[in-house]
């Protein structure tokens, strides 16, 4: 077998057998070669995979029943069932460029926002909205995008196939069938369906019915809400639960097909419906199908948990690299462990990392209290206290049961209250540990009759909602504050719960949502992320009916359409623009569409002001990466910074060492990370002065110049040069400098140990081409 690059990915999970042969302890390994090397047939490549199996293993039985998956579209390698020796020994092999295994650490990251990215295009009028025309050819019709997530349910309207036409005759997809789920559960809407499962069975055993289909159908609902967010039909008359959020559901790309491509499965435990796990072998094989199938986009609201994977042990990176090489644009979930700097996930340049922030509606539930203070909360519970009337009101802290942990007195955990302390009364729970539903039916067992859910500070005003089991709504961090202190100063306090009702308008919008993860980019603090934030606070969108809005253990309700928060749901919003480009740019590179994208996103909120967070403070690049999505404007960027499969290989032997491909050797001094022709620019460390080379390529129409202007990061003296470029011709290339340096004072440097902010931006006065620029100063 040649020696050049391959990527082999081997799938090592815990498993046990009673043959001689296997009397060690199996994993899933992923063993990863790099790039195909040459044109071969698949049967060739498989043949490859078997033999280098038979090296460790003990005969050719053993390695052929040891594998799992063979990847043969886009990355090279398999996924096969190894002991630790065993993937040693393939390690120590000269084709490999790593072997790592596949632990099942990934899980998925959880109408009217594209109205209001509309908005944010800096437009109003009747049909802002931030999609193009339907009848449009560039709204994405014949533009495939794939959904690696828990599913779909194929009955729901926003996957209908009225007015489509043919299936595109270059794709090469399979609708599979299996529980629930028949080849004609697809229509010329959902084009293709696969799933993936034998990772997560080498690691948990047969995949439990009662809780999943062994099929591409969604038990969860998850991968429906982000399916039908990305590219949804227009459906008329939709709301959630209770009638909130009525109006029109549609996707951002209505007219694009859907391949559905399920790697997440429920994790065994006492409640198996609330969480989800995904295992990257069977991820990786998701992705080298869809390559091989014909998908245009991929959208993977999917991450990571703990420390993030080096790019040579990372499933997602290493399928994005080798996606983005054939031009397939990648979208990734950033994560929800903000606010807390350094925990965005999917850190690597060749993929599109989203942030999430908020929309302009709101679901206000008025709380007036016993004093006569009337708070605003927020809910789209169904239920309403009867009789209007007020109700006694008590704080958890003072009605939990002997033994509770001081510090979690306050949140309603599970078993927590005392039903002595808060039958038939309001409770006011924290936000924190557990569920917020969960929270709610704690209370509903011990016999409380509604719950108010309160934000920490951390938190701040961010009011994700919730369809609660019981009558409640839920408050900001200062509204809960007023709301305790009013329940010690009274002998008797008491709340009436007014109904909810939806209001849009809401300013300021949007705002960063608390729960986003932050950069910086923990793998290489050199390159950026998150890249953008888009809607993905309280979005309303469709849902499996085998799953209630609630996922929790006795609540029976079904739902056609359901309302979420997290990076989940504003990944899919940024792949529906990654469509629509792709529609009305075809032969552009997945590089040039992530510039497009980040280069025309603006900082600004929909009023004019600064973006903030929801604590209060203005936010900035490591929260929002470049800025908030605005897909008309993406359209039409002007300029594009391009990269190549070649120049991410020379990146990743700067950051870390990684070779990725045996092809291309790492030469013994590669460019400094920051050298990356990427849109946006980051440099860690800087000790005096660094310069840095940039390459646009005008995609506009024609001739054109571009002067630049530059915002000064505070403390860091920034020259480009030369300051203006003109063009020629549509396709022409024009490179510029970029002089950083730190600035000196009296007292030593002016900033010393933190990130601070500018950008430089290039307009010839219709494109604004901007680019974030963030320092941190040793």
């Amino acid at each position: 077998m040649a020696t050049s690059s391959l990527l082999f990915l081997l799938v090592l999970s815990s498993f046990s057998t009673a043959s001689a042969a296997f009397t060690k302890p199996r994993q899933v390994y992923v063993v990863y070669l790099g790039e195909h090397a040459g044109a071969k047939v698949e049967e060739e490549i498989l043949a490859g995979h078997h033999g280098l199996l038979l090296s460790v293993k003990g005969s050719e039985e053993e390695a052929r029943a040891s594998l799992l998956y063979s990847y043969k579209h886009s990355l090279n390698g398999f996924a096969a069932l190894l002991s630790e020796e065993e993937a040693t020994a393939l390690s120590a092999r000269t084709e490999v460029v790593s072997a790592f295994p596949s632990n099942g650490r990934w899980s998925p990251h959880t109408t009217r926002s594209w109205e209001f990215v509309g908005l944010e295009e800096g437009v109003r009028g009747p049909d802002d909205t931030g999609r193009l025309p339907p009848g449009d050819k560039a709204g994405g019709e014949d533009v495939i995008v794939g959904v690696l997530d828990s599913g779909i349910w194929p009955e729901s309207r926003s996957f209908g196939d009225e007015g489509l036409g043919p299936v595109p005759a270059r794709w090469k997809g399979v609708c599979q069938g299996g529980d629930s789920f028949s080849p004609s559960s697809c229509n010329r809407k959902i084009i293709g369906a696969r799933y993936y499962v034998k990772a997560y069975e080498a690691r948990y055993g047969a995949v439990n019915t009662t809780n999943a289909y062994r099929s591409p159908r969604d038990h969860d609902g998850h991968g429906t809400h982000t399916a039908s967010t990305v590219a949804g039909r227009t459906v008329p008359g939709v709301a959630a639960l209770g009638g909130f959020a009525p109006g029109t559901a549609s996707g951002g790309a209505p007219l694009a097909r859907v391949a559905v491509y399920k790697v997440c499965w429920p994790i065994p435990g006492p409640n198996p419906n609330i969480e989800n796990t995904c295992f990257e072998a069977d991820m990786l094989a998701a992705i080298d199908d869809a390559v091989g199938d014909g998908v245009d986009v991929m959208s993977v609201s999917i991450g990571s948990t703990g420390k993030p994977l080096p790019f040579a042990e990372d499933g997602i990176a290493l399928g994005a690299l080798h996606a983005a090489m054939r031009g397939v644009v990648l979208v990734c979930s950033g994560g929800n462990s903000g606010p807390k700097p350094a925990t965005v996930s999917n850190l690597a340049p060749w993929m599109l990392t989203v942030a999430a922030s908020s929309i302009d509606r709101a679901f206000i539930s008025p709380i007036k209290l016993g004093n006569g203070m009337v708070i605003m909360g927020q809910t789209v519970t169904p239920y309403q206290l009867p009789g209007n009337k007020p109700y006694p009101l008590v704080y958890a802290a003072d009605a939990v049961v002997p033994g509770t942990p001081a510090n979690v007195s306050n949140q309603c955990l599970p078993k927590s209250l005392a039903p002595e302390k808060v039958r038939g009364k309001i409770v006011v729970c924290l936000r924190g540990t557990g569920l917020r539903v969960e929270k709610g039916l704690e209370v509903k067992q011990a016999g409380g009759a509604a719950i108010i859910l309160g934000n920490p500070p951390a938190f701040g005003g961010e009011v994700p909602v919730d369809a609660h089991v019981l009558p409640g709504t839920a408050v900001s961090s200062v509204d809960v504050n007023s709301i305790i202190r009013y329940i010690n100063s009274s002998s008797s306090p008491t709340a009436v719960l007014d109904p909810s009702r939806t209001v849009v308008d809401v300013k300021p919008s949007p705002v960063m949502a608390q729960f986003s993860s932050r950069g910086p980019n923990v793998n290489e603090p050199n390159i950026l992320k998150p890249d953008v934030t888009a809607p993905g606070l309280n979005i309303l969108a469709a849902w499996s009916e085998a799953s209630s809005p609630t996922k929790l253990d006795g609540d029976n309700r079904v739902v056609k359409y359901n309302i979420m928060s997290g990076t989940s749901m504003s990944c899919p919003h940024v792949s529906a623009t990654a469509v629509l480009l792709k529609s009305a740019h075809p032969g552009w590179s997945s590089a040039a569409i992530r510039s497009a994208i980040m280069t025309t996103a603006t900082t600004s909120n929909a009023e004019g002001g600064p973006m903030m967070d929801a604590d209060g403070t203005v936010a900035g690049p490591i929260d929002y990466g470049s800025g908030h999505i605005r897909p008309k404007h993406a359209l039409d960027p002007g300029l594009v910074y391009d990269a190549s499969y070649q120049d991410y290989l020379l990146f990743a032997c700067a950051s870390g060492g990684a070779q990725l491909d045996h092809s291309l050797p790492c030469p013994a001094t590669p460019p400094p990370p920051y050298q990356l022709n990427h849109p946006s620019l980051a440099i860690h460390g800087l000790n005096g002065s660094v310069t840095v080379q940039r390459t646009v390529t005008n995609v506009g129409q024609g001739s054109a110049r571009y002067s630049v202007a530059v915002v000064e990061p505070m403390g860091v003296s920034v020259k480009v040069s030369p300051r203006s470029l003109s063009f020629a011709r549509t396709g022409e290339k024009k490179s510029f400098r970029i002089k950083i340096e730190a600035t000196k004072g009296r007292g030593g440097w002016r900033v010393n140990g933190q990130f601070v902010a500018g950008s430089y931006t290039w307009s010839d006065g219709v494109h604004v081409v901007r680019s974030p620029l963030v320092v941190l100063v040793a």
